[in-house]
């Protein structure tokens, strides 16, 4: 596919959350690495953990730049960290698209990586995510888990790890059935705390991190080209 392009000054950049894990970091900077071969230059800044911010990369550069939050659900972060970046920075020309999710797009993305761990049809899935505060992000994730329920087959439940009902626990204990294996979908974009987690939650296997799935990128690379 031909890269797409903005204005020839155009900046991007890609915000996400953040983490210690340095794997988890590799990752993101693996996925804008791969968004850039289509794109032009990708830079990246974290809400929370770790700098870069997106303030400290928008501060003293006044090219028009498109933001995309690489988030999975628009909770907080989307909705007050960004803004607040944004309007912190004095910018006078920023592009913040809608996050990456939910989108129906990430199901290919989540079922590649689902039989990579071991996913077979029949088996059952929870979709596990950290969880949020924010009800419409919760939200978000539930809606998720319905377009997932589209291709498994049975429904798909979401299970929170850090804030939102049902827990992964109870929700990988609701579905458990006698002789039926389930699946955890980790909805995370990259490895770190939360994901390990999600793989000690007692699930018969649990998915990587959606990470450099083509549809993620492909994703992205939607997102970059809406402004």
């Amino acid at each position: 596919m031909a890269a797409l392009s903005g204005g020839p000054a155009e900046r991007r950049i890609l915000v996400a959350h953040g983490t210690r894990s340095d794997t988890g970091i590799a990752t993101v900077r693996a996925v804008a690495d791969a968004v850039a071969r289509r794109t032009g230059p990708v830079d990246v800044a974290f809400v929370d953990v770790r700098g870069p911010s997106p303030s400290d990369l928008l501060r003293g550069d006044d090219r028009p730049t498109v933001l995309v939050p690489a988030f999975l659900a628009a909770g907080y972060h989307v909705h007050t960290d960004v803004p607040r970046h944004v309007a912190a920075s004095g910018h006078p020309a920023v592009t913040v698209t809608a996050a990456l999710g939910p989108d129906r797009a990430l199901v290919g993305a989540l079922m590649r990586r689902l039989r990579e761990a071991g996913w077979l049809p029949g088996d059952d899935v929870v979709l596990g995510a950290t969880g949020s505060s924010d009800p419409a992000a919760r939200a978000d994730v539930r809606t998720m888990a319905g377009h997932l329920s589209d291709a498994v087959g049975p429904p798909v439940p979401a299970g929170f790890l850090a804030a939102g009902t049902p827990t992964v626990a109870d929700a990988l204990e609701d579905v458990r059935a006698p002789r039926r294996r389930v699946f955890l979908a980790a909805y995370q974009l990259a490895e770190g705390l939360f994901h390990t987690r999600l793989a000690e939650a007692g699930a018969d296997g649990t998915a990587g991190p959606l990470g450099t799935a083509p549809e993620v990128i492909d994703l992205l690379v939607e997102r970059f080209a809406q402004n």
